[in-house]
């Protein structure tokens, strides 16, 4: 006898093997709840009939045996059924709801409504916050940045460029030899500063929205990200940059000086140069115009 044949051979029997033994387990778990065992005798006489003293009736074996035997006993001692008190009823009373258990599947169903409301609210809030425009100072508002004196010496300090972070801004002066040509190129909100000898340049390069810094030795902004080049007064003169730095309206009224920040002019095309400012020393990074 090969392997295989003795192999097919004993998984029957060890099938089996293991049936009797779950069985005899099962069995053996049965009796031991119980206490003591009935021997077979015992078991015989309770399957067999009753034995009667004389003149005793047997026992009702039925339930409806049981109700006969128990109304006819009735009747015989002529016994009446007890009867219920007359106390009036108590009126019925619901539960409050809020003293009532709340289930597992309840509880969870509040939790995640719960949390998923917050998360909205919260969300929502951001946005409004976002979206929001600033009525009261800061950007988004129209900024008192001082008198004529105080920017002039601001842009003096600043070796040419005066930056206002509270209005994300450069303030430059405009060179007033230039503006016939920019009364060609610009609307009369950006003309209405410049004709007071100023420019007020939104920081963020138009790009991709990096800031962009002031480069003191070209007396240009050169933005540090991806090389884009701008003159002193926005207009663009090399790198990737689809146009001239964005620009805010400014305004001198009574000496003093205010942006509004609200309004974002786009800034020039590609080729504007009215001011005709070539680099005044090495660049910050690298390129140049283009």
């Amino acid at each position: 006898m090969d392997s295989t044949t003795a192999l097919l051979i004993a998984i029957p029997v060890l099938v089996v093997l293991a049936g009797v033994v779950l069985f005899a387990a099962a069995r053996r778990r049965d009796t031991g709840e119980a206490i003591g065992a009935l021997d077979r005798e015992t078991r015989k006489r309770d399957r067999g009939a009753v034995d009667l003293v004389d003149g005793e009736e047997a026992p009702p074996t039925t339930g409806r045996e049981v109700e006969r035997a128990a109304a006819l006993e009735q009747r015989e001692s002529g016994k009446a059924l007890a009867t219920v008190g007359t106390t009036a009823p108590v009126a019925w009373v619901p539960p409050d709801p809020e003293a009532l258990d709340v289930s597992r599947r309840q509880f969870m169903n509040r939790g995640i409504v719960t949390f998923f409301g917050l998360g909205l609210a919260g969300f929502g809030g951001s946005m409004l916050a976002f979206l929001w425009p600033q009525l009261s100072g800061g950007f988004g508002s129209e900024l008192n940045i001082g008198s004529t004196t105080d920017v002039d010496t601001k842009i003096e300090e600043g070796q040419g460029f005066a930056y206002y972070p509270e209005g994300r801004m450069w303030v430059t002066h405009y060179p007033s030899a230039a503006l016939g040509a920019a009364r060609a190129v610009y609307s009369p909100p950006e003309l209405l500063g410049m004709e007071e000898g100023y420019t007020a340049l939104y920081q963020k390069c138009v790009h991709l929205g990096c800031r962009v810094p002031q480069c003191l030795t070209s007396q240009w902004f050169e933005c540090q990200c991806h090389g884009s080049q701008y003159n002193r007064n926005g207009e663009k003169k090399g790198g990737p940059a689809p146009r001239g730095l964005d620009r805010f309206p400014l305004a001198v009224n009574g000496g003093n000086v205010s942006v509004n920040t609200a309004i974002i002019i786009q800034g020039p095309p590609i080729g504007t140069n009215t001011t005709g400012q070539e680099a005044e020393g090495p660049h910050c990074v690298g390129g140049g115009e283009h």
